[in-house]
């Protein structure tokens, strides 16, 4: 397993070692530690299986590009280490760009909170640079970010057409939404972190 930071949160946050909030994250540290060990798992597995090392960092760096943070986009880039396909993730990052979250709820109750909005497709150069395997998984990890209640048997059937195995689809979602966790954990605590600072 390579080198992850001591506790990655903490540092996309800006939380430094003494300050309250510090204090209040050691209180939960098996949360923090379960966090840090799941990223490590995710992004610096000893043996990456079914899903390279690559392809988790470029779904990563997307992923982290669409929550539109300079400090975890530049984190997750920089992990990726492959600045010709960084420029054409900009660049998908910027055409997917959006809200959301979109969908449909079963019929019933929820119903009235319907939202549509866009559905990310890859570009041809995204295809011609990931193929055909890592731009599908780039639309899927854009659906679980953006349309999650739209997640189904449809867009698993795109991955398998794709070239992905039951094991890799597992691994690919269990990645997006812990980024999904992560980020907004990370953003989070930035906030109360600058929120302290200032009072």
């Amino acid at each position: 397993m390579s080198e992850p930071s001591a506790d990655l949160i903490d540092a996309l946050a800006g939380i430094r070692a003494g300050p309250a909030l510090d204090a209040v994250r050691a209180r939960r540290s098996v949360a923090r530690d379960n966090a840090q060990r799941s990223y490590e798992l995710l992004l610096h597995p000893a043996e990456p299986g079914d899903v390279s090392l690559e392809e988790r960092r470029t779904v990563a760096a997307f992923v982290a590009l669409l929550h539109r943070d300079a400090a975890i986009a530049e984190h997750y880039t920089r992990l990726l280490g492959a600045p010709e396909l960084e420029r054409v993730l900009f660049v998908e990052a910027e055409r997917a760009s959006t809200d959301g979250p979109y969908g449909a709820y079963p019929p019933g109750p929820l119903s009235e909170e319907n939202e549509a909005g866009p559905i990310y497709r890859a570009s041809e150069d995204a295809r011609a640079a990931f193929g055909v395997r890592l731009a599908a998984a780039l639309v899927h990890a854009h659906l679980l970010v953006f349309h999650p209640r739209d997640a189904g048997s449809e867009s698993l059937a795109r991955l398998v057409e794709a070239g992905w195995s039951a094991d890799g689809i597992v691994t690919l979602s269990q990645l997006v939404s812990f980024l999904a966790f992560q980020i907004r954990a990370a953003i989070g605590l930035r906030s109360l972190a600058q929120a302290g600072e200032a009072a």
